[in-house]
C-alpha cells in the first residue's frame, strides 16, 4: 500500500508540473499574441485625449491589445496620419473633420463656423443616422474606421495683440494661425483675418517671437499648451464647436473577433465620455483662470462673425460638395 500511495503522489507531482508548464506557456503565448496598438497625434500627453486614450481605453483593451501612444507629433507629422492608417502604416489616430476634408470633399460641412450649438448637439448629430452616413464615407474610401466623436472644446481667439476684436473688420490684417488644410484656412479668412499655415508644435515659438499675431484653439488647449504665456486677449468669438474622432485601422478592425470589437468600441467611447466632461468643466473655469493671468477676456459682436462666416461658406466651394439637405438635418437634429 506504502508503494501504491507513493507511486500515485509521484504520478499527481508530474501531472500538476505538467499542468503548471502548460499554463505558463500559455500565458506567455496570449502575451506574445497580444496586438500593438500604435497611436500618433500633434497632442501633449497631459491634453485631456490624450488621457482619456491612455486610462480609459487602454484600460478596456488590455485583455488582447497594447495600447502604445506617440504624443507630439512623434512618430507621424500632423495630416498625414490617415494616409498612414490606410496604407496600413498605423493602427490609430486622433483626427478632425478638416482632415477628413481633405480627403473626402463631403466632411467639409463639418469644418463650417457655427454648424453646430454646443457639445450635446454634435453628439446626437453623430449618434443618428447622420454619423452612421458619414462614418461608413471614411470606410469606404479610406479604409479608416471612426470610432466616435470627441468634444474637442469651443474654439475662440487668442491674440498676442492689444487692440480689442469687435467685428471681423477688426481682424483685418492680422496673421491668424491655422492649420494648413484649405478648410482651415477658409476659416481663417471666414472670420476676418489673413489665414496664416503653421505647424502645432511651432505656435508657441511663432507667438513669442511676433511671426504670428494670434492662434484659434478651445480655451483648455491654450493652457495646456500655455499659450497664455506669450499672448495678451482671448476673444470669445465661439466660431467652432469643435470635434475629433478616434480613428482606427479597419485591416486591423476586420482582423478582431466580434468580442473585441465590442470591447475597442465601448473603451472608445468611454475615452470620449471622460475626455468629453473633462473639457466642458474645464472650460468653465477657464475664463477665470486666464483673466487671473493678466488677459483680457471677453465677447465681441458674435452675430457679426456668425453672419460674415455662414454667408461665405454658403457662397464657396466647399458647400457644393456638401451632400443635399444635409445642413437641414443637421439643423433639425434637438
Amino acid at each position: 500500500m506504502r508503494v501504491k500511495t507513493k507511486a500515485i503522489r509521484s504520478a499527481l507531482t508530474v501531472c500538476m508540473a505538467a499542468a503548471i508548464s502548460v499554463s505558463t506557456l500559455g500565458s506567455s503565448a496570449m502575451a506574445q499574441d497580444k496586438i500593438t496598438l500604435r497611436m500618433s497625434t500633434p497632442a501633449s500627453e497631459t491634453d485631456f485625449r490624450s488621457q482619456g486614450l491612455a486610462n480609459q481605453f487602454a484600460d478596456g483593451i488590455s485583455e488582447f491589445a497594447t495600447y502604445e501612444p506617440h504624443y507630439n507629433d512623434s512618430l507621424f507629422k500632423q495630416g498625414t496620419e490617415l494616409v498612414a492608417i490606410a496604407r496600413g502604416n498605423l493602427e490609430m489616430s486622433i483626427t478632425s473633420a478638416q482632415e477628413l476634408a481633405k480627403l473626402i470633399p463631403e466632411w467639409s460641412i463639418f469644418t463650417a463656423g457655427y454648424l453646430m450649438r454646443d457639445p450635446e448637439h454634435q453628439r446626437k448629430v453623430f449618434a443618428s443616422d447622420i454619423g452612421k452616413e458619414m462614418y461608413q464615407l471614411a470606410e469606404d474610401k479610406l479604409g479608416v474606421k471612426l470610432l466616435n466623436v470627441v468634444y474637442f472644446g469651443t474654439r475662440q481667439l487668442n491674440l498676442r495683440t492689444e487692440d480689442k476684436v469687435m467685428t471681423p473688420e477688426d481682424l483685418d490684417g492680422l496673421n491668424l494661425r491655422m492649420p494648413g488644410t484649405d478648410a482651415w484656412q477658409f476659416l481663417g479668412k471666414a472670420l476676418g483675418a489673413n489665414p496664416t499655415p503653421m505647424a502645432f508644435t511651432e505656435v508657441y515659438t511663432g507667438l513669442q517671437t511676433g511671426a504670428i499675431d494670434g492662434q484659434d484653439n478651445p480655451l483648455p488647449t491654450d493652457k495646456d499648451k500655455k499659450f497664455h504665456e506669450v499672448t495678451k486677449q482671448i476673444v470669445l468669438t465661439g466660431h467652432l464647436v469643435d470635434m475629433n474622432f478616434f480613428a482606427f485601422s479597419k485591416k486591423v478592425w476586420d482582423k478582431l473577433t466580434a468580442e473585441q470589437q465590442e470591447a475597442v468600441s465601448t473603451a472608445a467611447q468611454a475615452a470620449a465620455d471622460w475626455t468629453t466632461e473633462q473639457i466642458v468643466a474645464n472650460e468653465a473655469e477657464l475664463v477665470d483662470f486666464f483673466k487671473g493671468e493678466g488677459l483680457d477676456v471677453y465677447e465681441p459682436d458674435v452675430d457679426a462673425f456668425r453672419t460674415r462666416a455662414q454667408a461665405m461658406y454658403l457662397e464657396s466651394d466647399f458647400s457644393k460638395d456638401w451632400p443635399e439637405g444635409l445642413l437641414d438635418r443637421i439643423n433639425a437634429v434637438q
